[in-house]
């Protein structure tokens, strides 16, 4: 596929930058050269440039060349970096235009194996980028990092605060799990929270979130693709957006998560959504967001090949009775010894096929070991169970 028939080139150069920075080393699409040759690349950068299903953030369509500015500032640790810029996306004639564009491309790259960061650009686009999966016929885990769970109302067109009812309704479904970090209560109608839990899906709280923030890894090692509405960020860190609020997290704590979606071997694509540079003060949200893909890229690079698992080597396997339980009273873990990681192995159905069996092996905590030891079924691994009985 020619993926430049999709893209604008960007006016950047790289003797704009330092030796050792990431626009000094990025393979760019700009006007003077030819479309990037892929063949060696691991990340590629998409920006898109649309907005108009944006709810009162008009502007987040400029957001991608901002960031662009300070994340080439910024230098690049001890590894090869393998990154190019394909350019921008701009907006089809219609809404859709733009949301197949970015699928097919976003499709295109996921077979190559080359992760997509896309920065936005409104949270709608998300929608796009599930379709992308679709194109590949698998089934995906979806996570959010947001303030709010984008249900939306009955009847609501596709927007940023809908988008997700329209992926569950979305047919065929290819949507396995959908999980939100950071929600605030009182963002959401409790239906909202009341339907995500009769689906089995995941919805923790900002509190719980911050609380211990370690306990999120598993969670975002679990995802296929990561959305991050810039929202999420309390407004002090993050003003360059017209729905940022005084509660969420702080700058470090995002680019922590950031961190956790890079090291994921299961994840291979990520989206930046909703930063506004018109609303924006000295540039510090695209600041922090190019710090965020910054830590990405870095905790990319860390990778330690641990998906799929190969459980014949490497890992230690654990089993754990629960005496009270009539069925599934053995619960199996497993330990990576290379890096502490645990799993838990969900039993799988016979006759579910192979449609869900790449989602048997669920990523969990020592905690979620603790809670089994202690006699009680974790609530991650019942929640699976639930979806592939």
């Amino acid at each position: 596929m020619d993926l430049s028939i999709y893209f604008k080139p960007i006016e950047i150069y790289k003797d704009q930058y330092k030796e050792g920075t990431i626009g000094e080393r990025v393979l760019l699409n700009n006007p003077d050269i030819e479309f990037p040759n892929l063949e060696n690349v691991n990340i590629a950068i998409i920006g898109v440039k649309e907005d108009r299903r944006a709810l009162l953030n008009k502007g987040c369509a400029e957001a991608p060349d901002f960031v662009r500015g300070f994340l080439y500032q910024l230098y690049y640790g001890d590894f090869d970096l393998k990154i190019a810029d394909l350019g921008n996306i701009l907006p089809g004639s219609e809404i859709k235009d733009t949301y197949y564009a970015l699928s097919e491309v976003i499709s295109e790259l996921v077979k190559r194996k080359i992760i997509p960061v896309i920065i936005g650009g409104s949270q709608d686009l998300t929608y796009a980028n599930y379709l992308a999966y679709e194109k590949l016929e698998q089934t995906i885990n979806l996570l959010s990092i947001d303030n709010k769970l984008d249900l939306g109302e009955n009847g609501d067109e596709i927007n940023p605060e809908s988008f997700l009812s329209k992926i569950i309704l979305h047919q065929p479904n290819y949507l396995f799990n959908y999980a939100n970090l950071g929600y605030q209560t009182y963002f959401e109608n409790q239906k909202s929270i009341d339907l995500l839990s009769k689906l089995h899906f995941d919805a923790i709280r900002l509190g719980e979130v911050v609380s211990n923030i370690e306990e999120t890894e598993p969670v975002i090692r679990n995802a296929d693709f990561v959305s991050v509405d810039v929202s999420c960020i309390r407004q002090s860190d993050a003003p360059g957006n017209v729905n940022a609020g005084p509660n969420g997290f702080y700058g470090e704590q995002a680019c922590q998560l950031a961190s956790y979606a890079g090291i994921s071997d299961k994840l291979s694509s990520i989206g930046f959504y909703e930063i506004n540079p018109q609303l924006d003060r000295g540039g510090q949200t695209s600041h922090l967001v190019a710090q965020m893909i910054w830590c990405f890229i870095e905790a990319f690079y860390q990778r330690k090949s641990e998906y799929p698992i190969n459980l014949k080597k490497g890992y230690l396997k654990y089993l754990v009775t629960l005496e009270d339980e009539k069925e599934n009273n053995e619960l199996v873990f497993y330990k990576s010894k290379r890096t502490d990681r645990w799993w838990m192995d969900i039993p799988y159905p016979p006759n579910k096929g192979m449609k869900y069996e790449r989602h048997h092996l669920l990523p969990c905590s020592y905690n979620d070991y603790q809670t089994a030891c202690k006699g009680e079924i974790p609530d991650r691994w019942w929640k699976t169970y639930q979806k592939l009985i």
